[in-house]
Parts: C-alpha cells; sequence; structure tokens
C-alpha cells in the first residue's frame, strides 16, 4: 500500500478495485480513478506489471495478484482491501482475455478458459465484493464490449463471454437497485491494448474494422477510454459508451449479427484453406500470461483419483 497525494473532486476518498489492472484499459483506468481522488485497489496476474502500475499512481493504492476465477483467492482480496484501504465503493469487472481461431482448432480448455475468466470471473468478482458495495451503496460496472453487438466468426469464446457478460450485469441491476447499489455496463470498441497490437495479422478483425464507416475505425487510446469510464463511474452511469458515439448503436443491434456475418463470409471464403485450419491463438501478452498460468498451476496440481 502507498500513498503520497491529497484525493480531490466527486470520488475523493472512496475505494475502488480494478480487475485486469496490470495493462491496457484495467491499469489506464487505474491511474485516472487515482487521479480523480480514489484509493485504488488493483487485482491481476502479473505480479511484477501490477506492483510497478499500482506504485505508478498518485493516490493511495493496493495490488493484489489475483485470478479471478478463483473464489478462494477473490474472497481473500476482498478483506484485503476492506483492511487495507476501506470497503469498496466503486468494483470494476475488467479482467478478460481473448482468443482468435476457428472453434474447431481451439482446445476445448482454452476456449473454456476464455469463458470463465470474461463472464464466471466477473461474477465472482460481484459475488466476492457485493457485502462491501451494500454496505457503500456502491456502484458495479462490467466491461462489455461491441462484440456483444455483433459475434464475429473466429472470435467465438470472447463474443459468447462478452455477451453473457452484459447478460449477466442487466440481470444483477434489478436484483441490487433495491440495496442502494446501481450497476454499470461499459460497451468498448477498437481500443489499443495488446489485444489489437496484431490485428493486421487477423483476417476476420482486419475486414470488420476495414468495413466499418471510418470514423467506426479508429482505435481509441487506453488512456481515452478510460476517460470515458471515469466519467461515467462519477455518474453512476447504468451505460458507458466508449466511444460516446456508441449510443446511438443501440436501437441498430438487431441488424449487426447479418451485417458481421456478411463482411465476414465475404473474407472467410477468400482465404486460403491453411489459414483456417491453422490453431487458435491468445490475443496479446495479458491473455499469454493469464494462459501459462492456468497451464502451470494445473500441471502442479495433483490428479483427481
Amino acid at each position: 500500500m502507498r500513498g503520497n497525494r491529497q484525493a480531490a473532486g466527486p470520488l475523493e476518498g472512496r475505494v475502488a478495485v480494478v480487475t485486469g489492472a496490470a495493462r491496457g484499459v484495467g491499469e489506464a483506468l487505474a491511474r485516472s480513478l487515482s487521479e480523480a481522488g480514489m484509493r485504488v485497489a488493483l487485482l491481476g496476474r502479473e505480479r511484477a506489471t501490477l506492483r510497478e502500475a499500482a506504485e505508478s499512481l498518485p493516490g493511495p493504492s493496493l495490488c493484489v495478484e489475483c485470478d479471478v476465477t478463483d473464489r478462494a483467492a477473490l474472497a481473500e482480496a476482498a478483506r484485503g482491501v476492506a483492511a487495507g484501504l476501506g470497503p469498496a465503493s466503486v468494483v470494476v469487472a475488467n479482467a478478460g482475455i481473448a482468443v482468435s481461431g476457428p472453434f474447431d482448432r481451439t482446445a476445448a480448455d482454452l476456449w473454456q478458459r476464455v469463458i470463465d475468466v470474461n463472464l464466471t470471473g466477473s461474477a465472482d468478482t460481484a459475488r466476492a465484493f457485493l457485502p462491501q458495495l451494500t454496505s457503500t451503496r456502491g456502484y458495479f460496472l462490467q466491461i462489455a464490449s461491441t462484440a456483444a453487438f455483433g459475434a464475429a466468426p473466429m472470435m467465438s469464446a470472447y463474443c459468447a463471454s462478452k455477451a453473457g457478460a452484459e447478460s449477466f450485469a442487466l440481470a444483477l441491476r434489478g436484483e441490487v437497485e433495491p440495496d442502494g447499489v446501481q450497476v454499470g455496463v461499459a460497451y468498448l470498441h477498437w481500443t489499443g491494448t495488446d489485444m489489437l497490437t496484431d490485428i493486421d495479422d487477423h483476417p476476420v478483425l482486419e475486414a470488420l474494422r476495414r468495413n466499418q464507416p471510418r470514423p467506426a475505425r479508429r482505435v481509441h487510446s487506453p488512456a481515452q477510454v478510460a476517460r470515458w469510464l471515469t466519467r461515467g463511474v462519477i455518474h453512476r452511469a447504468p451505460q458507458i459508451y466508449a466511444p460516446p458515439w456508441l449510443r446511438w448503436c443501440q436501437p441498430l443491434r438487431p441488424v449487426f449479427p447479418a451485417l458481421v456475418a456478411r463482411a465476414a463470409r465475404r473474407e472467410l471464403r477468400s482465404l486460403p484453406r491453411e489459414e483456417l485450419s491453422s490453431p487458435a491463438e491468445v490475443l496479446g501478452a495479458g491473455g499469454q500470461a493469464d494462459w501459462n498460468a492456468f497451464r502451470t498451476s494445473r500441471a502442479a496440481s495433483p490428479p483427481d483419483r
């Protein structure tokens, strides 16, 4: 735990928890919330990177190496946050990984891992911190994606998990609102994290972006996305759009699956057969770190009898 600044503003002195905070949007949001005066707990998988992110924040911080699919670890993290910073007023379920490749060439345990982190991990994060949010009448923010608007081929696990996370948050909203807890869903479009570093090497993603109107192709920096998210946190917004113009796409959601399918089908038909039969791959350094840690822990576990 550390701190070296006087917090200020509408979030002054309150406690925020951000999962997946070692890099990307999570790291940028932790910084933005800290600059807004919050005491921030960063949860993530990469110990050294997580600690570096926490130590660079301007306000009080706490970092906890934690797998969001481990309910016992999340419960321990929640206790540590309450003891070290105080009960959480804001919890952001941001942790997420992605896999690109054909469904039938994606190992079943890798496909399941995406669902476990992005969907079940979000629910378990809410479960661990809901008592604190109830006591503070706080705000739970689920990071979703425009992948929930229209599912892209070659990204089945990611799209399924983000659509599921959106539905989970919407269902949770109705349950906890009587207790004074508000739930928001953030829809992120193209964001310049390490997931998109090699987007041009992924033909379907590249084609989807290429076929969008020019303003929709823009890749926004994690810092800019974090500023939009922070503004939503301040207002306890039910929906946050990054970029903001995405809100006008909500009424058009029924047509998006057909549009995405059409563009993807045209691209897939033009690809050499060997590209469609190549094994799936984890996108980004953060996702690869999680997958490596998961395989290592599983290998170290004693076999079932």
